[in-house]
């Protein structure tokens, strides 16, 4: 399901101290434009670059997750993207005044509340959305994360964990696009095993835990859980904030046997990798495409290609054409000849070619063709006539490698004429 891009309407800011250094730190997230992402900068490095949370920019790191561009590095970001995936925040600026974020209460909770306060807003460009369609599976020993196509219309993760005795076990599901985030998962706190925690501080760790931001498993102190399977939840929450670092919605199933950020990054980064194939970069062709580009892409001949111009193309999300609309179509000699009006479904090819160039960038040197597969919300609003001008945009809710959805809408100046939604199946060229 397509969305609009979200942020926040207001800074905002949190001190605190960080779970693994102890030393204090401030954050400030501030709004940012459309397509911006999520963004790191640390305030405490002169000219510092720009962080952004994707898998690319991820670096080695043990029990926490760490991005890395340049000299600079910023940990323990998984919270707040855990967060911002569980709300729907896309843009927004970070600022950090260390090299580790806030451990706050060991959860995802306070980063909620934040997000929360400074009020989230849509903006006006669509959410891009990768749709998972082969299923893989990463293995380490007997931990795995299993990716699967959607069984419904968003993210769903199941996981299954494996505690010392006395822990419930409870395998834990959780829909983002049907359940509540900030009650089931948000809650749920960091833990740690007992017998873990002395090598952990001897290397490093911890030095920020405590019993309110920490939970111990198998120790000799009763649990005071906050939630039912407490550390289950926190682990699907850590998953969600890995999986933010791919930069746009997942729309598929995933489940996860005794994972950890390890197998959750590298899970990001195949799913980065995936989407990655079919993306270019935003680069707009100002100059546009003349009719003999438009023919090098589309299989298209007379009397059937349906599109004289090119005006615009930005990477793979959107296309904008024209088509001049002559007395010499061959159409009008039996479609009301009396009175020339051009067919709807003329319309409807014209919108589909479009769709057609702008996927088939895609797939050149594939050896695959686009090709029309369904045609849903269809609206006719007007009449075109001799001498108008078809004004032709077309924009991808949805794309993988063998399907993609397209939003298409036809204008004679600024009147609306037609409208739908596209369907395309990329198939193998006899």
């Amino acid at each position: 399901m397509s969305r609009k891009q979200r942020t926040i309407k207001k800074s905002v800011g949190i001190e605190g101290v960080a779970l693994h250094s102890g030393e204090s730190v401030t954050l400030l997230l501030e709004p940012a434009v459309a397509g911006t992402g999520i963004v790191f900068r640390r305030s405490d490095i002169d000219d510092c670059p720009d962080i952004p949370a994707l898998a690319g920019h991820l670096t080695m790191s043990q029990r926490r997750t760490v991005l890395r561009e340049g000299v600079a590095q910023v940990g323990m970001v998984e919270h707040l993207l855990s967060a911002c995936h569980g709300l729907g925040v896309d843009n927004l600026n970070v600022t950090s005044s260390g090299p580790e974020l806030p451990g706050c209460d060991g959860s995802a909770q306070p980063y909620v509340e934040l997000l929360k306060s400074a009020v989230i807003v849509e903006q006006k460009q669509q959410r891009r959305a990768f749709e998972v369609v082969d299923p893989h599976v990463i293995r380490d020993g007997d931990s795995e994360i299993v990716l699967l196509p959607p069984s419904g219309s968003g993210l769903k993760i199941r996981y299954i964990p494996e505690y010392p005795s006395g822990v419930d076990e409870s395998p834990v599901c959780f829909d983002l696009s049907e359940d509540d985030y900030s009650s089931d998962i948000a809650l749920a706190r960091t833990f740690v095993r007992a017998e873990e925690i002395e090598s952990l501080l001897e290397a490093g760790f911890g030095k920020g835990a405590t019993a309110e931001n920490t939970v111990v498993l198998g120790g000799d102190t009763a649990i005071e859980m906050r939630v039912d399977c407490e550390p289950t939840r926190h682990k699907i929450s850590d998953l969600l904030g890995d999986l933010a670092l791919v930069g746009v919605d997942i729309h598929g199933d995933v489940i996860a046997r005794k994972s950890g950020h390890a197998l959750n990054q590298s899970m990001a980064q195949h799913i980065l990798g995936e989407y990655e194939q079919f993306s270019t970069s935003d680069d707009i062709n100002e100059d546009g495409y003349d009719i003999q580009d438009v023919m090098r892409l589309l299989p298209h001949r007379y009397p059937f290609l349906l599109i004289d111009r090119v005006l615009r193309v930005e990477g793979w999300r959107r296309a904008v054409g024209i088509k001049n609309v002559t007395i010499n179509e061959p159409f009008f000699g039996g479609h009301f000849p009396d009175q020339p009006l051009m067919p709807g479904v003329l319309q409807l090819e014209a919108l589909a070619q479009l769709s057609g160039f702008l996927l088939q960038r895609k797939m050149d040197n594939t050896g695959k063709l686009v090709v029309l597969a369904a045609i849903d919300k269809v609206r006719f609003r007007g009449g075109v006539v001799p001498g108008d001008q078809l004004y032709l945009e077309v924009e991808t809710l949805r794309m993988n490698r063998s399907r993609a959805s397209i939003k298409a809408q036809a204008k004679v100046g600024k009147r609306v004429v037609s409208e739908a939604v596209l369907s395309f199946a990329m198939v193998a060229s006899a």
